[in-house]
């Protein structure tokens, strides 16, 4: 079963282009999509557009879901994230009975330029989610944890050293592999997006107007050329 959060206050965001035609599998665009070639959509609108890029691309991600996975919760929920001046984001996390949620706030969902954007941002969230990249994150970071405790201790440290040390390494260890993750969820968010209809490398374009994490270490996030490639490559392969 699906279902979606989605608050009042979506529908009081000011205006922003959506020009780009998505289509189905079937060659159709999505069911309620509005579109206004080089025009400006309401609020309502816009609303009206981030429901139908969702019930397009959910049940999609779902069927990926099951079909990659084996007793793994695959009852998406999206919500919205209406708190104030909350920047444009998107996360995966999963509420207390281990349901997997994407959420997006206003900010993003105003910010996109297109139903691609939209659809391909859910379909990277729900990549985390299939991937098992929270699992595997917690994982690292236990890791981590356990082996700078065991170096402070084994140096001499006192409690408060050790638990600095944990501290830590729990951080480095959640980092390790966060772009490699990154990089898994763009591809098969790529996947999950040509499914639903949507065009990856339009929705990708978002990449080009945010600021470039470049190559640090221990950064959270891959370069944006890199990801950009991942997903043109990806697509390229068709599905």
């Amino acid at each position: 079963m699906r279902s979606m959060t989605l608050v009042a206050a979506l529908a009081l965001t000011a205006c922003t282009e959506m020009t780009i035609q998505p289509v189905s599998s079937d060659g159709q665009k999505p069911q309620g999509v509005v579109e206004k070639a080089n025009g400006r959509l309401d609020g309502r609108t816009l609303a009206q557009n981030f429901i139908a890029v969702v019930e397009a691309v959910e049940p999609v991600a779902e069927r990926e879901c099951r079909a990659r996975t084996t007793g793994v919760n695959c009852d998406f929920q999206t919500v919205v994230d209406d708190r104030p001046n909350m920047p444009p984001n998107a996360f995966q996390t999963v509420d207390a009975n281990g349901r997997p949620i994407v959420a997006f706030t206003v900010g993003l969902i105003a910010q996109a330029r297109n139903h691609d954007e939209l659809a391909f941002v859910m379909g990277h969230e729900a990549a985390h989610h299939i991937a098992g990249h929270l699992t595997r994150q917690r994982q690292a970071a236990q890791a981590g944890a356990s082996v700078f405790g065991e170096l402070a201790s084994l140096s001499g440290g006192g409690e408060q050293v050790v638990r600095n040390a944990q501290q830590l390494g729990a951080a480095v260890g959640a980092r390790s592999f966060s772009k490699e993750f990154e990089l898994e969820a763009d591809a098969l968010g790529t996947v999950i997006t040509q499914k639903s209809g949507f065009n990856p490398i339009r929705g990708a374009e978002f990449f080009t107007r945010i600021p470039d994490p470049g190559n640090k270490f221990l950064g959270t996030h891959p370069p944006n050329a890199a990801r950009i490639a991942t997903v043109r490559r990806v697509a390229r392969q068709g599905l």
